[in-house]
């Protein structure tokens, strides 16, 4: 068997089997929307483990190493999923689109 590979069902796929990330609190909302709604320019979907991670950094104040602890997941991930977060918030923001939250962990 070929090095970073897993049998999945009747197919290889490459990677790592995803880990379970722990969610610390329950999600209450699942869309903001622009004002005027009427010059919103699509929607950017966040995942539940994108708002976590916003969630524990910026409004907790936690650090990487501890939101990741707390998560179940490494600094590194904590790091990318941060990154992607922001960037997407922030296009929101700017280009006046609505954000969704999504239900599934990817």
């Amino acid at each position: 068997m070929d090095r970073g590979r897993r049998w999945q069902g009747r197919q290889f796929e490459r990677g790592r089997c995803p880990k379970e990330v722990r969610i610390g609190f329950p999600q209450r909302v699942m869309r903001f929307v622009p004002r005027p709604r009427a010059f919103s320019e699509g929607t950017t979907f966040l995942n539940p483990k994108e708002l976590e991670v916003l969630r524990l950094t910026d409004i907790e104040d936690l650090s990487q190493e501890e939101v990741g602890k707390r998560m179940g997941i490494s600094r590194g991930t904590v790091w990318r999923t941060l990154q992607s977060a922001r960037k997407k918030v922030a296009d929101a923001l700017v280009n006046g689109k609505e954000i969704e939250l999504v239900e599934e962990l990817k």
